[in-house]
């Protein structure tokens, strides 16, 4: 079975024997990942212009939130050079960490490790936020600059395509979220930064009562949409001219929510370009290589 094909477990990394540099995604489900088929592309890409990447492999290991502070030391000890993470551990990794980015510490959350044997543990960053405004632009023509935003969920994903509407001048950000009080502690995270009076919080049940005229870009960052018989996280009634909807979750079908789009003839995409672009900065991050050159061969990959 190929690297990318298998899901390895903690119990897995306890007995890892591999010496050479590795790279992992960690996750919980972790199964429907794609990014160890576009790391290792890349990485086969790569080794002719670099060849002491030679050896460089990329993982997939379901790692369940109880396990995480025990298998960031493994991992560094195991001679991981960089980690990528999921859900649910872009927010509770950040105590673990030896040191964030500047983007990182903004947003509240990491999707991207770095090894620092300096620091003797890891690095923190964030590319999900940029990586999702490339890929509004790229696939739907949106710019964040200017747009309503209506944000469905407030975990990590949320936190940095939240942080970076709002740092790229967003029109407005309405988060939407089952819980009030997550997604209070988000928007007290972001006031800190930025302008409270372009902030609000709609209740998920309350989501009937959106009110926006304005062309409106509505993102789901939850996670319903990753099962083929998940309900579309924001009403298809709701759904109207002049709207975009970005997706971040992606599968081998089509989310709900993206179908309901394109029964209405409006631009639709799941998350495999953001996936691809916040792969391409994290691959940067590691190698070097500029993400622009690494996108086309990852989206490729994922398409």
């Amino acid at each position: 079975m190929a690297c990318f094909e298998k899901v390895y477990s903690l119990d897995d990394l306890r007995t890892w024997t591999r010496r050479e540099p590795s790279f992992a995604v960690l996750g919980k489900p972790i199964a429907h990942s794609l990014s160890p088929k576009m790391h290792n592309a890349a990485f086969a890409a790569a080794r002719e212009r670099r060849p002491e990447l030679t050896e460089y492999r990329y993982f997939r290991f379901e790692i369940a939130p109880e396990e995480l502070s025990e298998t960031l030391p493994l991992f560094f000890e195991k001679n991981f050079h960089g980690l990528n993470l999921t859900i649910p551990h872009k927010v509770a990794v950040l105590p673990a960490l030896k040191k964030l980015s500047p983007e990182a510490e903004i947003i509240g959350a990491a999707n991207t490790l770095v090894r620092d044997d300096a620091l003797g543990g890891w690095r923190g960053e964030n590319t999900d936020g940029r990586g999702f405004a490339r890929a509004a632009e790229m696939q739907l023509g949106a710019t964040l600059a200017g747009t309503h935003i209506v944000l469905l969920g407030a975990g990590g994903a949320a936190r940095a395509i939240a942080a970076t509407a709002l740092a790229q001048n967003c029109a407005s950000l309405t988060i939407v979220n089952r819980s009030r009080e997550r997604a209070e502690t988000l928007i007290a995270d972001l006031c800190a930064f930025f302008p409270k009076e372009k902030i609000s919080f709609l209740s998920s049940c309350d989501i009937q009562n959106l009110t926006t005229e304005e062309p409106a870009l509505i993102v789901n960052a939850t996670s319903l949409g990753l099962k083929p018989d998940d309900p579309s996280p924001f009403p298809p009634e709701l759904l109207r001219a002049g709207m975009a909807v970005y997706d971040t979750t992606y599968g081998s079908h089509t989310s709900a929510l993206v179908a309901a789009a394109r029964e209405r003839n409006l631009p639709a995409a799941d998350g495999r370009s953001m996936l691809a672009w916040q792969g391409a900065l994290a691959f940067e991050l590691w190698t070097r290589i500029p993400a622009a050159d690494t996108f086309p061969l990852m989206f490729r990959e994922l398409s």
